[in-house]
């Protein structure tokens, strides 16, 4: 709180000036990527913040999981269009997707048909009996307008990490590791043992040590008590939060990603390039004139596709789209290596980490489990911790029953919510698989087919389709009441 504002690093000058923004008195906010560098707690609270709120935001994001707690409106801009959708993030995907196959029927319908009219005009573009119609078809065509598409890449950028090297079992093992800062304490008598394969996320709030630790197993910092073991031919990539400044500037774009492309991954460079948002005009533009963001996922695109057998990953995911995220996830998922992401992405770590270290009070606890399991336990122990100290406080005072919140209440609440969430979920996921088989017979339908059997399969589906979303109102009814008890 004393510091001086110089001093202060980029990620700190981000946070103070949004702490300064929600204190004015506005009916109107304005935020583009607020999350960016806050933890998750620091996210969370945002949320609540933001719900609540009783003036307009308008928010511009890439957190999957912040705007769908937030919104209740999304606006696409693409190709020069601007669609606008009265609902949340991720029932704004479900229509995109929608509006898109959509568009897609209709212009396969369109190419049909011109080239009906065009093989009309050809056949009988010569006989004199025939010179009426088709000159009533040649104008036609030229007052037709074409179906406008939204440009979409015919096929989805995916790529693959270069083959991990094999490694011991053992790929870190530290012991009693402690680290301070002077008279601060960042952690101390933390215990690791990591083996081949495994996919960890360090999680806490900024100022717990969860990049300190890292730079500690790459060998940044030294000065540490405790020991810490790197094993046996392991290969470390590291993607630090400055990165970016370690990129030479005099090479170009497609130099620097071309310089270690090996195998099958050199043609394939403009694509992957274009997965982190480098079109054709950058990839001949020198590193110096990039901005940080550019410099950034230049920097992520280069290692990803050098060579290791553990891969340390400080925050990643700060200058990526939407897009992109998936494909370095994807890629992720894949990857045979041993994996330590640090990150407040909840979207992106959901199903990507099997255990957590959670960074808190100067201590390292390991938890086993996914991210959205986490949060809830972690809710649940603040809760048992706040119904503890309530409990000593009134038991000072005779006069007064000693309180007690049921804690296995607490936990059968929460796991019946667990259960309508992944109820919810599984539905939305059955409606989204519904939806998209009855616009690709939709589509049929728009070419003019009269097969009887597609009609059937159309009604039915419909008739599932309904059934399907009054089933999934129902369970985000019974899940609201749930979250209000």
């Amino acid at each position: 709180i004393d510091k001086k504002v110089k001093v202060l690093s980029g990620g700190e000058h981000s946070r103070l000036s949004l702490a300064k923004l929600l204190l004015q008195p506005y009916n109107l906010l304005v935020l583009d990527e607020p999350t960016n560098h806050l933890d998750i707690v620091s996210i969370q609270w945002l949320e609540n913040f933001l719900s609540s709120y009783a003036g307009a935001v308008v928010l511009v994001s890439h957190d999957r999981t912040f705007l769908d707690h937030i919104t209740t409106r999304t606006v696409e801009i693409t190709a020069g269009r601007i669609y606008d959708y009265k609902v949340s993030y991720s029932d704004y995907v479900v229509l995109m997707q929608e509006r898109r196959a959509s568009q897609m029927a209709s212009l396969t319908n369109q190419q049909r048909q011109i080239a009906q009219i065009e093989a009309f005009i050809e056949r009988f573009r010569y006989k004199a009996t025939k010179s009426k119609q088709v000159q009533s078809r040649i104008k036609m065509l030229e007052k037709m307008d074409t179906v406008q598409i939204d440009e979409v890449s015919s096929e989805s950028i995916h790529f693959r990490f270069p083959p991990a090297p094999h490694s011991g079992k053992i790929v870190v093992e530290a012991q009693a590791l402690s680290k301070h800062y002077g008279d601060h304490c960042v952690f101390s008598g933390v215990d690791l043992l990591i083996t081949s394969g495994s996919k960890i996320a360090f999680v806490g709030k900024n100022g717990e040590g969860k990049s300190t630790l890292a730079k500690i197993l790459v060998g940044e910092i030294s000065d540490y008590g405790g020991t810490c073991k790197i094993g046996h031919q392991v290969v470390i990539g590291y993607y630090a939060q400055n990165q970016a400044a370690m990129l030479d500037g005099e090479k170009t774009v497609f130099q620097t990603i071309d310089d270690i492309a090996l195998g099958d991954i050199r043609p394939k460079i403009r694509n992957i390039l274009g997965s982190f948002l480098f079109d054709d005009d950058d990839i001949d533009k020198k590193v110096k004139v990039l901005s940080g963001g550019e410099k950034a996922r230049l920097a992520l695109a280069k290692l990803l596709l050098t060579p290791s057998n553990l891969l340390i990953l400080d925050e990643p995911t700060n200058h990526l789209d939407m897009d992109s995220k998936d494909v370095l996830k994807n890629a992720l998922l894949q990857y045979t290596g041993t994996l330590i992401l640090v990150s407040h992405d909840r979207d992106f770590l959901q199903g990507l980490t099997d255990s957590l270290f959670e960074f808190r009070g100067g201590e390292v606890h390991e938890f086993k489990g996914d991210i959205f399991e986490f949060l809830e336990w972690r809710r649940l122990e603040d809760l048992k911790q706040l119904d503890n100290a309530q409990a000593l406080k009134q038991s000072h005072t005779p006069a007064v029953k000693q309180s007690k919140l049921d804690y296995q209440q607490s936990k059968e609440r929460e796991r019946e919510l667990r259960k309508l969430r992944s109820e919810v979920t599984k539905l939305e996921e059955e409606i989204s698989s519904l939806e998209q088989q009855v616009a690709d017979i939709e589509a049929k339908l728009a070419s003019g087919t009269t097969d009887s059997a597609i009609f059937e399969d159309y009604q039915n589906l419909k008739n599932s389709l309904e059934q399907k979303i009054s089933a999934w109102e129902e369970a985000v009814i019974a899940q609201e009441t749930a979250e209000q008890r």
